[in-house]
């Protein structure tokens, strides 16, 4: 039976929702692309303007190898690095802590040693420390695809892990996990007979596993899910190759799906606004849907898509909602602003180079990171503005977290604090 809220429940719902952000505060930045998931911060005085020796307020040496992005609590940052134990390689899996103030390590732990076959399977811009960790309610989860998942105290000491979910990944492992009633979701699309999981936060245990059905010949992709309330009722919308599948997160089955072809290898995770679910298809011929998720069930491909975009849309960075616009940057370097209701253009510009990272907005201005180390911070309007364009000098994947009066950003082989 479909249910809509009562005006006083809705009430509840929206005072709740203001006061988790509140009390998260603009120094908590607890999972991949923030405390919405969506890259939107309520930071304040976040920085404009730095360079590799400029507004820097510490530069912390990260051993090992990994792309995942940092996550922040409570003065604390979290990450994941893959280093290796011996000349001849042998892999360690490895969770770190940085004291946010002072950017001293103050724990590195080995979570997992996977067999070195496991961990030699990956693309050279996707390591096997590639999912961004979360951190929550005093608890750390580690995620590194087919080698495994784990969940940490925040000393370090290791509660659980669980290598149980085997199956063949192309290129490495991407998607990170979320958190959702009490369950650990992330997606296993692999090589073959790709699947959608759920773990028991508490212990790690194996709670479901639906698997995609994909028609798509290619059917690995690396998304990290979002979960959103559809008429008071929770869904994990999880893109895989060929479809995006929204999932029940109680018992894993699918409760709708809308289709985007042969579309694969896909990584951005979707962003949610104005009854809009908007996801890209990725490879090879991008495709930004504009779904609605309200009443949709089974195969809506041909009835809930409000409005599709095919220029300049990304394969990997992910895109980002604010007011009444959506913006992305392809991987190519072109950053477009659409009208998030119907799709239409209101600019599209070149910003230069490379991009992997998710955009991060703050107080009306919009964070970009390309692949080289540069930095462009966009003032988010209908109108296309640079406010400044900042050189870390060292090669940039990871996706930033953005704190009150800092950026935390990871670069190849460093983490930095830039502002105060």
């Amino acid at each position: 039976m479909k249910t809509k809220l009562s005006n006083a429940a809705l009430v509840l719902v929206i005072a709740h929702l203001a006061f988790t952000e509140k009390s998260l505060g603009g120094d908590e930045w607890p999972e991949f692309r923030g405390p919405t998931g969506q890259g939107l911060a309520t930071a304040k005085n976040v920085p404009v303007h730095w360079s590799a020796t400029n507004n820097v307020r510490w530069k912390t040496e990260i051993p090992g190898e990994g792309w995942s992005s940092p996550v922040v609590s409570k003065g604390r940052i979290y990450l994941t690095t893959a280093t290796k134990l011996s000349d001849a390689g042998e892999p360690s899996l490895r969770a770190l802590c940085v004291d946010a103030r002072a950017g001293k390590i103050l724990w590195d732990v080995e979570v997992l040693k996977p067999e070195t076959g496991a961990a030699q399977i990956h693309h050279q811009k996707n390591g096997i420390a590639s999912p961004t960790p979360i951190v929550r309610d005093n608890r750390l989860f580690v995620h590194f695809g087919h080698m495994g998942t784990a969940a940490l105290d925040l000393t370090g000491k290791i509660i659980w892990q669980q290598t149980e979910l085997k199956y063949r990944p192309t290129h490495g492992n991407g998607g990170s996990p979320i958190l959702v009633n009490n369950r650990l979701v992330f997606s296993c699309d692999g090589e073959k007979d790709p699947f959608v999981a759920a773990l028991d936060a508490k212990t790690g245990a194996i709670l479901w596993k639906t698997p995609r059905n994909t028609p798509a010949s290619r059917q690995f992709s690396f998304s990290t899910p979002l979960a959103i309330q559809v008429n008071g009722a929770t869904q994990v919308i999880s893109p895989g190759s060929g479809f995006v599948g929204s999932y029940d997160p109680m018992d894993g089955h699918e409760i709708w799906k809308a289709r985007y072809g042969e579309g694969y290898s896909v990584i951005t995770r979707p962003v949610f606004a104005h009854g809009l679910i908007f996801v890209s298809s990725s490879f090879d011929r991008p495709v930004l849907y504009a779904i609605k998720p309200a009443d949709a069930q089974r195969d809506v491909t041909a009835s809930h898509v409000a409005w599709q975009h095919s220029k300049g849309v990304p394969n990997t960075p992910s895109p980002i909602v604010v007011g009444d616009e959506i913006y992305f940057v392809s991987d190519a370097g072109i950053a477009t602003c659409l009208d998030a209701h119907n799709g239409q253009v209101n600019w599209s510009e070149r910003l230069g180079g490379g991009f992997s990272a998710s955009p991060v907005a703050a107080e009306g201005k919009i964070y970009f990171q390309n692949e080289e180390g540069v930095g462009y911070v966009l003032k988010a309007g209908k109108t296309f503005a640079l406010l400044a364009t900042n050189e870390l000098a060292e090669k940039t994947l990871a996706s930033p977290a953005a704190l009150d009066g800092a950026l935390i950003i990871r670069s190849q082989s460093h983490l930095w604090r830039i502002g105060k």
